[in-house]
């Protein structure tokens, strides 16, 4: 059957005049345990060489590689990701650069939390993979929105699905050192966490902004030739703009915080292609979680780092800051990759980029907004 689909994309002609689309892929070599590598050349690289596109295929074998590489990119038509959240988020650093090119992303690691997004679910990881390859060739994309999250001394980092600040995200990265416990080692990571501080709080403050009205999606046009552009430049150079409109002053909340654990996500996970707001959802979980709760709870965030628990104070933002007391130690989950917590400004770019996406999911969001 997928011997079948590959055929049937190598089968159709294209025009000697037809320029080919060049694909440039970030492969993860390391992803799923050092098997990333072979996974993608049985069951992705065949469909892709298959389909007429020009592939480069890049390996991250080092972190930062993909930030240097993309400097060269600036005539690839699309790009392809082949890992999992880490190497996203790694290729993402660079996102302000691609905006304009359609992303597509093969799931090769350990955690492919945009999988659930963009493809329906598959009874095998190959089919999985085959899945994700067919849908770049058929083009079919959405729109994600992307979270800017900057330090006051540090290069901003963005994300795809969000940040996490707690004790649910503090006891699950332990879980791999109970791995002698087999399936109980997520549990039991969450219930040693107990005896180290109880309750287990985090304090903080946070400034925030409401929803911003989305306005219509523009019109994707080509970008001009040269001596348009030039022109262009010049002609705004030349002659002084008009009077800026005056801007309604933003209208910030305050809130003083103690949570169990905080977390600042997109809406990609629950993408609605004909939402009339741009907003990420802060959950600001309470903090008298009772330690048999907290266990079982635990469990179910290793599934869905995200969920926001009934009882939740939930709240709709398109920007925030977080201020955190002087000397608070530990770590933010940022796209499942670790960084130092800080003070932080969270900014959303709604529809920042656009991803290739299986049809039929496509079709699931828009038929889903309409019921």
């Amino acid at each position: 059957w997928k011997d079948c689909r590959k055929k049937a994309f190598g089968n159709q002609l294209i025009p000697a005049t037809m320029p080919l689309k060049k694909a440039t892929v970030f492969l993860n070599p390391a992803a799923c345990k050092g098997k990333a590598g072979n996974l993608f050349e049985k069951n992705a690289a065949p469909i892709l060489h298959l389909s007429g596109l020009d592939v480069t295929v890049v390996k991250t074998d080092y972190e930062g590689q993909a930030k240097k590489l993309l400097e060269l990119m600036e005539n690839t038509d699309l790009i392809i990701i082949a890992g999992g959240d880490g190497t996203i988020q790694e290729v993402l650093q660079e996102s302000a650069a691609f905006s304009k090119i359609p992303i597509g992303f093969i799931p090769l690691g350990k955690t492919c939390t945009l999988s659930h997004t963009l493809f329906p679910e598959s009874t095998s990881q190959v089919q999985h993979i085959t899945n994700a390859t067919l849908a770049i060739l058929k083009g079919e994309t959405v729109p994600l929105d992307v979270l800017q999250i900057k330090g006051e001394k540090e290069q901003p980092v963005f994300a795809v699905s969000g940040l996490r600040w707690g004790s649910y995200r503090d006891a699950g990265v332990k879980a791999s050192k109970y791995w002698y416990l087999g399936p109980l080692k997520t549990k039991a990571a969450h219930f040693f966490s107990t005896f180290e501080e109880w309750p287990q709080k985090h304090e903080a403050a946070l400034m925030y902004l409401g929803p911003t009205e989305r306005p219509p999606e523009e019109e994707k046009l080509p970008r001009p030739p040269f001596p348009v552009r030039l022109f262009r430049r010049l002609r705004s150079l030349l002659f002084s703009p008009a009077a800026p409109k005056e801007v309604a002053p933003e209208d910030w909340e305050d809130l003083k915080l103690s949570t169990i654990e905080l977390s600042i996500a997109t809406r990609n996970r629950k993408l609605d292609l004909t939402r009339t707001e741009d907003f990420m959802d802060i959950c600001i979980e309470a903090d008298t979680v009772s330690k048999g709760d907290f266990v079982v709870r635990g469990s179910k965030k290793m599934r869905d780092p995200l969920m926001c628990p009934e009882g939740s104070q939930c709240i709709k933002a398109s920007r925030c800051i977080l201020k955190l007391p002087e000397g608070t130690e530990g770590s933010f989950g940022i796209d499942n990759e670790e960084y130092e917590a800080m003070p932080v400004e969270v900014k959303l770019l709604p529809r920042k980029l656009r991803f290739f996406c299986d049809p039929r999911m496509r079709e699931q969001m828009l038929q889903a907004a309409v019921q």
